[in-house]
């Protein structure tokens, strides 16, 4: 725990003391809804919903993605002097769902602030959206991981990411229509379920056991 820990926290310290990127996100972010407010003015809550899910992979793809990316092959091979492919793994996939969160719920509010406020139940809404972050950083966190020792590294990110993503990606809209609705659907549980054990817990596993050979190279 101290070695995840310690990770984890040299994440947070370079991300707060180069916070460029953070707030280059948040702009990116902040300016496309805006467009998306000039174009559509107040969408129906079926279009917020997709729109909203689709910035969440634009985010994902620009906040937690560079993960990897941005780590020097002399820097990876200090981190393998002092500690172990578990340890690495888990420290960025704590750091990367955690960015992922804020982000997440920053965007959320900017949404609700220029595209109205189509929904219905706000705290099942939020808690869909803090899930489908954290579900997102760790596909990307996953994926980042393998494209940093390939040579064309964002080609490598879009083809691998798609067909993975997009059925995450129609689960999380599928579940967050609930919140749109005074009536609960029926099978939003059972998504839910899927989504946390068929997909997330099936990711940090294939981390776990499958980093460590990407570690060694």
């Amino acid at each position: 725990m101290n070695h995840i820990y310690t990770l984890f926290k040299k994440d947070l310290l370079l991300e707060l003391r180069q916070q460029y990127t953070f707030y280059g996100v948040l702009l990116y972010v902040a300016s496309t809804i805006f467009v998306l407010m000039l174009a559509m003015q107040e969408p129906d809550s079926v279009v917020w919903n997709g729109l909203f899910w689709m910035i969440q992979l634009f985010i994902c793809v620009n906040a937690v993605a560079k993960s990897f990316l941005q780590e020097s092959r002399g820097r990876m091979l200090y981190f393998y002097g002092i500690a172990g492919p578990v340890h690495f793994i888990i420290a960025k996939l704590i750091y990367n769902a955690l960015i992922m969160l804020v982000m997440s719920l920053l965007s959320l509010l900017i949404f609700q602030l220029l595209l109205g406020d189509p929904i219905v139940n706000h705290w099942k809404f939020t808690a869909v959206v803090c899930l489908g972050a954290v579900s997102l950083s760790l596909v990307f966190t996953m994926l980042a991981a393998i494209a940093a020792r390939a040579q064309q590294q964002a080609a490598l990110m879009a083809i691998m990411g798609f067909p993975i993503i997009i059925p995450q990606l129609l689960l999380l809209i599928r579940i967050s229509k609930a919140a749109f609705a005074e009536v609960f659907r029926e099978g939003a549980l059972g998504d839910l379920v899927m989504l946390l054990g068929g997909l997330d817990i099936l990711v940090i596993a294939l981390a776990i056991i499958l980093f460590p050979f990407l570690w060694k190279d």
